[in-house]
Order: structure tokens, then C-alpha cells, then sequence
């Protein structure tokens, strides 16, 4: 065989080179594992050295002479060091000592929008070895009598801006507790004492299984639960996610998703914390004031969370008032970084404001394990994850796709073995991590006070006899080049003429649609019929509106089209509920809720404020109470 011509052995290795890191993702692979290894070895360190804690990664920045004059904070019109805010944070702590009496291990209950003082309690609370509990600050009655009852907090601290939310019934039901408004009058009471170091016994004994805070689910199915979030929940996404961005100690890195969630807090603050960059934020979610805080941030890294980037889209172009300039990417954001980026949205987002880099993840507060997707081309677009051959040798048995009994919303079990059975490839499934079966708590430390919550999101002998795994509780696919696509929440996903229907897939491809803002896709029951029929709540974009605020006829007709063409029959949305308010439906962190919207489907008395129309022919068409009253008289079938 003859010898290859030596100068075109380097041209051919290169190209072979190139040709195995296309198929096998090594390059994205190292990068992975480049950013997990460190963290990991990093909390085994700081776990030897007693220094786990958080508020060491703070204290060091803040006394090191090559980080201490860096930009610590940026919120609003103030701006602190690392070593302005180190200050305040001690004065806050021995406040909290003195005047209050926390000590360590105590629970406290933090209900704060994103302020500047929230952030100085977090790191005060852990410089005392006490445990921030982040109350949702939308909160109120009930559901707000239940997060603290749950935390045990003898102490809850407010911001002034959502004291109104803590009314009488609150302090009736917890009598014992002390609620205190933290008013600027307070704050000036808390910075002439004198700076307060704990000393390190208090801090020491931080584990990985310990826990750093109390951070609740969105409660949209029921009350909130109390997740408890360790050490190593703080450490490992913080550090693993620093170096999967590319955060560097001299980027700014903002958000406006709320710290009482894990996104923002774990995400974005300890993210930014572990590499001693600077954290700014704005103290809620605006869409008409988002690029305005980044341009004035100046922001490298931004963050999203569910319907934020389609908020961001549906907004007017900001034009400068003197200039006349486009400000659409009048910016030096590099990278979008969050969770919940719809398909349809991906590269619209990305070309009208210029960002080059999507960073998509899938994870919980409550979970064990993540899946990330740095994308800045179009063959991992909507992936909520990815990897390659490498990555999926060394980590993949730690992952699993099962097939879901729709019926049960259990994990399907072959009657033979009793076992799961894990799905194809493109073949949607519940997402399972993996725990150790003989120290679950060592990845997973469950809800605080509630062991049935807990033990519910344990699943045993998957696989094999007494393995341990936990449920994600989301349908999700994967295909055979390692990417991870989101299709649905367990309960969400509906049947319709004996088929599965993913209510995110057809909420893409309604939204494809030019007239469509936003599209929430549901299942509703109908009198007569098997199962349940599609519906979205959708928001038409004015240009799709008539003087009266109503959909033209062209638009109901090309969105009917548009359907047709885009979904299997079984699957097409019977039924649109126009809503007017896109928020109203929405978490405090942006993601849709579709409860409410479900229980009330299309009864006129339940909807009465809001129109529906339903598909019949070539078009969506007027549905009221003379065609439920067929529907209910089982005169019509659908």
C-alpha cells in the first residue's frame, strides 16, 4: 500500500481530527467535564478545610487586594465593591445577633424583592451559620402562612415594598413570629453598630448535605414546598455553570428573575460569586426596562427564565430620542443564559438583539443532576441539553428517558421484569437521575418537613432490584446525536383519539404562527367525550387585530391553517382563548401556568371575560353558550 505523501498527512489528521470531534462532541465533551471537574474538587477543598460555607468565597474576595476595589453589586443607581459590601454585610450580622438573637442553624425567613439589602441578609445569615428561607414575595394568606410555618422561622425580615402582602391574617395565624419591615430607618440602625465577624466554629461544620437554604417550589398545583438547598447545590451548579458560560472575574453578569427562585440565586449570584465577577440586577422583570438596565449595567451575561425572551421579542424597537440610533444591539451581552427558551423564539431572539451565545439548561431546585446546552449555531437549537460519546461513557448511566403510563403518570413497568424500560431514541419519556441507593441524601435532601413529598420524587428498583432514582416529574426526549429536548410536564401531557399529546409541541408550532405573541396549549374535558381536547390561550400581536381588539377573519383563517399543517390531526387545538393579559398566567419567574386555565376549559360561565373561538372548517370561528349547550346536549362531535 503506498505511503501517504507527507504534506498531506497534517491537512488529513486535521481533517480526520475535525471529522471525529463533529461526530463524537469531544471538543464540547472536555469542555464539560473541564468545567464539573473543578467544581467538584473545589468543594471537596473547601469541605476538608471547613470552608464550604459561601460567605468564605465572598470574605475572601472582600479581603484579597487584587478583588477587594472590584464591582461587587450594581442595583439600581448604587454600586458596591466586594470590600464596601463586606462591611455592611458584618454590620447586618451583628445585628442579627444582638438585636435578634439568631444563631446558628436558625431559620429565618427573608420575603424581599431583588434588592441590594436582600442580598446583604443572605450573606449575613451564613456569616452566622443561620439558613435563609426565601419566601416567594408574591405571597400572601395562606400560601404565605404556610412557607413560614414550614421554615420554623421565629424571625421574618420584609421589604418595605411588599409589606402590604404580610396583613393581619398572616400575624393572626403565626402570633409567635416576629415580623419586621426592614425600612431605611432600620437599616441606618443597623450600620451604625459595629462590623460583626462570627467566629469560624460557627461556619465549619457546613457539609455537602447541610443546608444552605430553603428555597420554594411555585406551588402551582398546590402549597409550595420547602426545598431544601445544601451546600453542594450552592458549590457545584455555581462553580460547574461559571466555567460552562465562560464567566470570567471581569464580566457583569444581570438579571430581573426574582432571588427568591433558583435561577437567579444559584445561577446567577453564587454563580457570579464563584468567580468574584459582578452581579447586577434590577429588582423585577420589566420588558420595556430590561435593555435598559443591561446597557446601563453594561452587562456581558444576561438571564432568562420561561417566556422572558418571547416578553423581550414582542416589544417595540427602542429607538434613542436623540440619536434616532436602533438599540436592539446596543449591547456587549455575549451570552443569554437560563431555562424555558421555546424553539420558536431561539433564533428570533438571538438575531434581533444580537446575542451570539444560548446557554439553555434543564434542572430543579429539589434535583440532583442538570442538563446543559451551550449553542451558538443552529444543530443544538431548543436542546435543553447536549453532549457527546465521551460525556455519555462517562456520565450517561446516570441519566435516564423511561417510558410514562399517561393513565398512571407513572413510569411504565414491564408486567414481566417489574421494571422500567427506558425509551427509544425520539421516544418522549420521564427524565430519571440517578442517587445512591444507600445514601439518597447525599445527592438528594428532599423537602424540608415533608417526608411523603419527599419519598414521592424517590423511585426504587428501576432498573434493577433496590437502585435509586429521582423523578423529574418532565417528559423529555433525546435523539441519536446526545440532545435533549424538553416535550412536556407529567399532568400537562394530555390524551386526544387514543394519542399522547405534548402541549409544548403544539404550543411551538402555534407559536410559528406571524400573528401569535404567546401561546399557552392545555387539555380540556368536554361533555361527551373521551379524554381531552386542545385548547391555547393565546395572545394576538395588534397587527392581527381589528379596531375592536377582536382577531380579523384573515388571521383566524391563516391560524387554522397553519395548524393543519404543522400538527398530526389528533393534536390540533380544537379551541383559542383570547387573553389579554400574557401575565396573568405566569409565574413570578415566567413560566406558564395552565391549572387554572385547565379547570375552567371552555364553559362560557367560567370564561365569560375572556373570548373563545373553535376550529370548524377552514377556520377558527365564535364558541358561546348556544354551541356548549350542543356540546353538552351531545348534538356536536369533535
Amino acid at each position: 500500500m503506498a505511503a501517504l505523501p507527507v504534506p498531506l498527512i497534517a491537512p488529513a489528521l486535521g481533517a480526520a481530527a475535525a471529522y471525529l470531534n463533529a461526530r463524537f462532541q469531544i471538543y464540547y465533551d472536555l469542555n464539560l467535564l473541564g468545567s464539573v471537574v473543578p467544581a467538584v474538587a473545589h468543594q471537596a477543598w473547601w469541605t476538608y478545610r471547613g470552608r464550604l460555607n459561601f460567605f468564605y468565597r465572598f470574605e475572601d474576595l472582600a479581603t484579597s487586594k487584587s478583588s477587594q476595589t472590584r464591582d461587587f453589586l450594581r442595583f439600581e443607581d448604587r454600586t458596591y465593591t466586594y470590600e464596601q459590601a463586606y462591611d455592611i454585610v458584618l454590620r447586618y450580622a451583628g445585628w442579627l445577633k444582638e438585636k435578634r438573637g439568631v444563631k446558628k442553624g436558625e431559620m429565618v425567613a427573608l420575603d424581599f424583592q431583588n434588592t441590594d439589602t436582600f442580598l446583604f441578609l443572605v450573606l449575613a445569615l451564613w456569616s452566622l451559620g443561620a439558613v435563609p428561607a426565601l419566601i416567594n414575595y408574591n405571597l400572601v394568606g395562606k400560601s404565605l402562612i404556610h412557607c413560614i410555618t414550614k421554615a420554623k422561622a421565629r424571625l421574618v425580615l420584609i421589604d418595605p415594598s411588599v409589606a402590604e402582602n404580610v396583613g393581619d391574617e398572616v400575624r393572626a395565624e403565626l402570633s409567635d413570629t416576629v415580623f419586621e419591615v426592614v425600612t431605611p430607618q432600620l437599616e441606618s440602625q443597623m450600620l451604625s453598630l459595629e462590623p460583626y465577624r462570627a467566629p469560624d466554629e460557627v461556619r465549619a461544620d457546613a457539609s455537602g448535605k447541610g443546608m444552605a437554604m430553603l428555597i420554594y417550589t411555585s406551588g402551582t398545583t398546590g402549597l409550595p414546598k420547602a426545598a431544601i438547598v445544601s451546600w453542594s447545590k450552592v458549590a457545584i451548579p455555581s462553580g460547574f455553570t461559571s466555567r460552562f458560560v465562560g464567566t470570567t472575574k471581569n464580566d457583569t453578569f444581570y438579571t430581573a428573575m426574582p432571588l427568591y427562585h433558583s435561577t437567579a440565586m444559584l445561577l446567577g449570584f453564587t454563580h457570579t460569586l464563584s468567580q468574584g465577577a459582578t452581579f447586577a440586577m434590577s429588582r423585577k422583570f420589566s420588558t420595556s426596562q430590561f435593555w435598559d438596565d443591561v446597557r446601563k449595567h453594561d452587562a456581558n451575561i444576561i438571564q432568562y427564565v420561561g417566556e422572558t425572551c418571547r416578553y423581550l421579542l414582542s416589544a417595540p424597537t427602542r429607538i434613542c430620542p436623540k440619536t434616532g440610533e436602533n438599540l436592539d444591539r446596543k449591547h456587549n451581552v455575549r451570552v443569554a443564559f437560563g431555562n424555558g427558551l421555546r424553539p420558536d423564539v431561539w433564533n428570533k431572539f438571538k438575531e434581533r438583539f444580537g446575542v451570539e451565545t444560548i446557554a439553555e439548561f434543564y434542572a430543579s431546585t429539589e434535583g440532583s443532576f442538570g442538563t446543559w446546552n451551550k449553542s451558538r449555531n443552529d444543530h443544538s437549537l431548543g436542546a435543553v441539553g447536549r453532549n457527546g460519546a465521551l460525556y455519555n461513557i462517562l456520565l450517561g448511566h446516570t441519566v435516564a428517558i423511561v417510558r410514562v403510563d399517561i393513565e398512571t403518570e407513572l413510569p411504565y413497568r414491564d408486567p414481566k421484569t417489574g421494571l422500567c424500560v427506558r425509551a427509544a431514541p425520539g421516544e418522549p419519556g420521564e427524565l430519571l437521575f440517578a442517587l445512591p441507593p444507600n445514601d439518597v441524601e447525599a445527592r438528594f435532601q428532599g423537602y424540608f418537613g415533608d417526608k411523603d413529598s419527599t419519598s414521592k420524587k424517590i423511585m426504587r428498583s428501576v432498573f434493577k432490584k433496590g437502585d435509586a432514582w429521582f423523578r423529574t416529574g418532565d417528559v423529555l426526549r433525546n435523539d441519536n446525536e446526545y440532545r435533549l429536548f424538553f416535550s412536556d410536564r407529567i399532568g400537562d401531557t394530555f390524551r386526544w383519539k387514543s394519542e399522547n399529546v405534548s402541549t409544548a409541541e403544539v404550543a411551538q408550532a402555534v407559536g410559528l404562527h406571524s400573528s401569535i405573541q404567546e401561546a399557552n396549549v392545555y387539555g380540556i374535558e368536554l361533555p361527551n367525550h373521551e379524554g381531552r381536547a386542545g385548547c391555547a390561550a393565546v395572545v394576538f400581536k395588534p397587527s392581527a387585530l381589528d379596531s375592536a381588539g377582536a382577531p380579523t377573519p384573515d388571521t383566524l383563517k391563516s391560524l387554522a391553517e397553519h395548524v393543519r399543517a404543522s400538527l398530526p390531526k389528533y393534536a390540533l387545538p380544537l379551541f383559542l382563548r383570547l387573553v389579554n393579559d400574557d401575565s396573568a398566567h405566569s409565574t413570578g419567574t415566567n413560566k406558564q401556568q395552565k391549572t387554572a386555565l385547565r379547570n375552567e376549559g371552555v364553559d362560557p360561565i367560567k370564561t365569560d371575560k375572556d373570548e373563545v373561538y373553535w376550529l370548524k372548517g377552514d377556520s377558527y370561528v365564535k364558541f358561546g353558550p348556544k354551541e356548549w349547550s350542543e356540546l353538552q346536549g351531545g348534538k356536536v362531535k369533535l
